[in-house]
């Protein structure tokens, strides 16, 4: 294992204290009384929804690479590929609470539910009101290892962004869980994987994968996918990934979408392009107006070669949202 690491046991508190201080205009983290979050530098205005995710590390810039203006209000980091627990999840809730009400984004993985859930119930004991929102856009897999149902992938990303704008623009409670759940119900992803990742503490990839096989519909721990192919190119990849997305939405000519290529932390930029490439005239040839796009390192798997495609049917309420100011680390756009 060659990693840019001191200790493995302390990458994710080195790595969030680097992170902070890169973007210390955006945003403070929380390590006193030994509760770890990062919320917004700027205080949540008061009458605010506020927002919040997480997960396990290891998937930057996902979750704390969003918490700004127009999007998240805090994230709560865990280990490596493990969930946060309860007692950090309820430090961020009471923290970017502005009295009116807290809207938990949160993958669909167990240990993530089960500690999500426990956290909105202290919340609400403490008469915080919380609404959940549950990610689940992978078409590839209904169940695994670490769901039932399918996995929250990439599409977090989406849903984050379009449900952080509602609320900055001062939507209630019920409303940003409405579009939060809309977005939910018309995003779809599915990944690839050209090697393994690995968990710095473990020291070896998290799985075998032959050199000239591809993992088609990994997970983003690195979880088994539909099956393996050969080696091919990036064209007929693309399709494998693609047109399961478009079966499952059922999407049709004179229908629009949001599509983002996301790479999965060891895939050069160029190759996302060649893959946004065949999706983009995909699309035309189907009559799918491609309304805006993303392309880049937005959900990883530490330093797993690969890709996923994420399409959202979208409608004009939703590409407003998307399209309104946010200033984060990892997404900044409009004025700020």
């Amino acid at each position: 294992m060659k990693k840019l690491i001191n200790d493995p046991t302390q990458v994710v508190p080195e790595s969030l204290a680097g992170f902070v201080a890169a973007h210390s205009d955006l945003v403070r983290l929380n390590t006193e009384p030994d509760l770890v979050y990062v919320t917004r530098a700027d205080n949540v205005k008061p009458g605010k929804v506020a927002l919040i995710s997480g997960g396990g590390s290891g998937h930057e810039p996902l979750h704390t690479g969003y918490v700004g203006k127009g999007m998240l209000d805090a994230a709560v980091p865990g280990p490596v590929f493990t969930a946060p627990t309860p007692d950090h999840i309820l430090g961020a809730t009471q923290a970017v609470n502005a009295e009116a009400g807290v809207v938990y984004i949160v993958k669909n993985y167990t240990g993530d539910l089960l500690n999500f859930e426990t956290a909105a119930e202290l919340a609400q004991a403490s008469d915080i009101p919380v609404q959940t929102v549950v990610v689940n856009d992978d078409v590839a897999v209904e169940d695994s290892l670490y769901t039932a149902g399918r996995r929250g992938v990439a599409g977090t990303v989406i849903v984050e962004k379009i449900a952080g704008a509602a609320a900055e623009a001062g939507a209630g409670l019920a409303e940003v869980a409405a579009i939060a759940h809309e977005v939910v119900d018309n995003v779809r992803s599915m990944g690839v994987a050209l090697s393994s990742c690995t968990v710095p503490h473990v020291g070896i990839p998290t799985f075998e994968l032959p050199h000239d096989q591809v993992e088609i519909g990994i997970g983003i721990h690195g979880e088994p996918g539909r099956h393996r192919i050969p080696m091919t190119t990036a064209d007929e990849i693309a399709g494998y990934l693609l047109n399961p997305i478009i079966a499952d939405l059922g999407l049709v000519g004179g229908e629009g979408v949001v599509v983002l290529v996301n790479g999965m932390g060891g895939t050069p930029l160029s190759e996302l392009y060649i893959v946004y490439g065949r999706v983009r005239k995909r699309m035309e040839e189907l009559g799918i107006e491609v309304k805006r796009s993303l392309v880049g390192n937005y959900t990883t798997a530490l330093d797993m070669q690969g890709c996923s495609i994420t399409v959202l049917r979208t409608n004009q309420h939703m590409l407003d949202l998307w399209d309104a100011p946010v200033h984060t680390p990892a997404l900044n756009w409009g004025n700020t």
